[in-house]
């Protein structure tokens, strides 16, 4: 992962967790073990980067729901 992925996915952590209300330590663990980091938004920087932070939140979330990671 480069520099310029890396703050993406801070950002996306950080972005999730104020949403949900979470400590960030807690929203990285769940989204590093459901794998969403290492196989979505990592390999799916190039377009995700692109789109708005609103809209980033509620997709990682929803996947989350997907892959039944707890969001409280």
């Amino acid at each position: 992962m480069d520099f310029k992925e890396l703050e993406f996915v801070t950002a996306v952590i950080g972005s999730v967790a104020e949403r949900l209300g979470l400590p960030l330590a807690t929203v990285y663990r769940r989204l590093k073990d459901s794998n969403i980091i290492d196989g979505y938004l990592e390999p799916g920087y190039d377009p995700l980067h692109t789109f708005s932070r609103e809209y980033i939140t509620d997709d990682v979330i929803d996947f989350m729901k997907e892959k039944g990671v707890p969001l409280e």
